[in-house]
């Protein structure tokens, strides 16, 4: 089975090494063409490497019988000047031109690497080095496999076949496709070939069976993982749950509707009781309304967020609940409580984006026109195409027209309407930090200003303490016993690391003189075991600070802890301190923001009133739902909500 497996060197393609892709030099970045080489037309070359190259580069071309000028624009190179300079004489690109001469053998002879050669090579010696890797990054391209064609596999491997189909032909159809074929296997088999045949073709009937049942038949084997929107992976795990046949477990969920469509919705709570009546428990974390209704019983947290939280406000049945008055839970699913819709939308101005012969994945060469200057929600069922045009497509491709990422986007022919912005901005869930010295504070540029209020106060003036006194990232103010963690790791040898709290400064990460100075009467420590509206109302003097957290406090985080670590935020928490620090910037009005998996649903346009006529009409439009309207040709449902 090795021989039909891309993970296996025995079936992967030799050149991508069944990765389906290889890396190219990206030779725009690589060069100005518009400039000479003795110029500096090429990336990276300080005047004594122009000097040694170009001297390489004339005997090489002396060698070959052609004048190479390097005081001539790369522009106005000959093809063989041009395979020369980027390729290198050992290059087949080069070496198609003279298949007679052989190659110099030394430098003084004439042998010249190739610029987009070098850098090949020095990715691929580096390919286990993560920095040196990202640094290369950006005069990379990633392309298909010219050898297997993105098939992954080799030559060998692809030309068998079965009933007349290859592997690559059976993995390239929907799975409801290959239960066809399936079915109609044992009819092109002899008795011989089903006696092999038939353990094999009963397990994977069950296994593909298992996936079509999950609702994702539309799916095809090859399909990479990294490409499946959350739903459809979503999905594909249920599978593997239902396929276990296991009983007495309790399974946790945290928040499966993220990302999902109504239709979905009911799909995932069938799964869920399909996965209690084999004799499971299933504990659900959840905020969605219909999920919450459907469970067999209701634990509601509360009263509020942060602080305000942390107790148990009412339990039992959703008929239960949603009879107690005391729960806002229970408000929404008796419908006392709902979000009102206004009677206004904002009207397009005329202007668009436009993204013509969309193909990357599920897309069926489709043009999308979204109009400018509105909120707008892109919708549908999972697995309908809404990732693959906005995030595939149009975000990379924004990254490609604006800051020269390297990085390829989805298929598709043009996209018109660049001109009427000037950066895009995606705001995703993922961790803002991987390291715990990450906050919300640090994150936004919130603790600058805090940092440089409290060096201003008299206390720390007389003491001649700077901002950086009040940082726990940099030596002078910080405790260094825990060099500013409040925490020390402790190892344990053959058991996992044990982190304690600093025995110096018991966790306040500073100096004894670092909290000594206080800002109306909080020391530093204490200011960032504020919450964010709190420490609102305590720099409400500051502007640079309260600028900042009145963003955080209008995209809905005002109960999250000034100093919470980053690494304990969750995907929403974290996308809108992202979004929070971008809303902070100054103001440009051509910004395009991209924000996956927010959750309007049941509107195709949706827009606020008043217009959008600054960035903090956009937080409010974004985290006050009683701005926004459906699109009223729009068949579903009449309430929108929001995650």
């Amino acid at each position: 089975m090795a021989n039909f497996s891309f993970n296996k060197p025995a079936g992967a393609c030799p050149t991508c090494t069944g990765l389906g892709t290889v890396h190219r030099a990206n030779l725009k970045r690589l060069v100005n063409e518009e400039m000479s080489i003795v110029d500096g037309a090429v990336y990276g070359w300080d005047p004594y490497t122009i000097r040694r190259h170009t001297e390489t580069l004339r005997t090489a071309g002396l060698r070959y019988g052609f004048d190479f000028d390097p005081a001539l624009p790369v522009k106005d190179y000959t093809p063989v000047q041009r395979d020369l300079l980027f390729f290198g004489v050992d290059s087949p690109q080069f070496r198609q031109h003279f298949p007679q001469i052989e190659p110099p053998t030394t430098v003084r002879q004439g042998r010249f690497e190739g610029i987009a050669s070098t850098l090949l090579r020095r990715y691929a010696e580096h390919i286990h080095d993560a920095d040196y890797l990202q640094k290369l990054d950006e005069f990379l391209v990633k392309q298909t496999c010219p050898d297997c064609g993105g098939t992954r596999l080799r030559a060998e491997s692809r030309a068998v076949t079965v009933a007349g189909r290859t592997i690559i032909a059976i993995s390239q159809r929907p799975l409801n496709d290959l239960a066809d074929w399936l079915d109609k296997l044992p009819t092109a088999l002899n008795d011989e070939e089903m006696i092999i045949a038939r353990p094999i073709l009963d397990d994977l009937q069950e296994r593909v069976r298992r996936v079509i049942e999950v609702g994702v038949d539309y799916l095809t084997l090859d399909r990479a993982s990294p490409t499946l929107s959350a739903g459809e992976a979503q999905r594909l795990r249920m599978a593997s749950l239902l396929g276990s046949g296991l009983s007495g477990v309790l399974y946790v969920f945290d928040e499966p509707t993220i990302g999902l469509h109504t239709r979905d919705t009911h799909r995932l709570i069938g799964f869920l009781r399909r996965l209690r009546d084999l004799g499971n428990t299933i504990l659900v974390v959840e905020h969605d309304l219909e999920l919450i209704g459907a469970a067999d019983y209701v634990v509601d947290f509360g009263p509020g967020a942060g602080k305000q939280g942390g107790q148990i406000v009412a339990t039992g049945t959703p008929a239960e609940i949603a009879q107690m008055p005391v729960t806002l839970t229970g408000a929404f699913l008796a419908g006392r409580m709902s979000i009102p819709l206004p009677h206004q939308r904002r009207t397009p101005n005329g202007k668009t984006l436009t993204i013509h012969g969309a193909r990357e994945h599920n897309l069926q060469n489709v043009t999308v026109h979204l109009p400018l200057g509105l909120l707008v929600a892109v919708t549908g069922v999972s697995g309908s195409g809404k990732s693959s045009l906005v995030f595939d497509i149009l975000d990379k491709a924004g990254r490609q027209h604006f800051y020269g990422a390297s990085e390829m986007p989805g298929l598709h022919e043009t996209i018109e309407g660049w001109e009427n912005f000037d950066k895009i901005i995606t705001i995703n869930q993922e961790h803002i930090r991987r390291i715990p010295r990450s906050n919300a504070a640090t994150y936004s540029d919130t603790f600058t200003a805090i940092r440089e209020a409290f060096a201003a106060t008299p206390d720390a003036r007389r003491r001649k303490m700077a901002a950086r006194h009040f940082s726990f990232n940099v030596p002078g103010g910080r405790c260094e016993r825990c060099q500013g963690a409040g925490t020390l790791t402790v190892k344990m040898h053959f058991l996992p690391d044990v982190e304690v709290t600093c025995p110096a400064c018991r966790g306040r990460r500073f100096k004894p003189e670092t909290l000594a100075v206080k800002y109306r009467d909080q020391d530093i420590a204490q200011v960032l075991e504020l919450t964010i509206e709190e420490a609102l109302a305590l720099f409400k003097d500051v502007p640079a600070a309260a600028s900042r957290l009145q963003v955080m406090v209008d995209v809905g985080l005002g109960y999250l802890q000034l100093g919470q670590p980053a690494t304990t935020l969750s995907g929403g928490e974290a996308q809108r301190v992202k979004l929070s620090k971008e809303l902070g910037r100054r103001v440009t009005g051509r910004t395009l923001y991209l924000l996956p998996h927010w959750g309007v649903l049941a509107a195709h346009i949706v827009t606020p009133s008043p217009p959008l006529s600054t960035e903090r009409d956009l937080r409010r439009a974004l985290f006050f739902p009683t701005l926004l309207t459906p699109c009223q040709g729009c068949a579903m449902q009449s309430r929108t909500r929001i995650k």
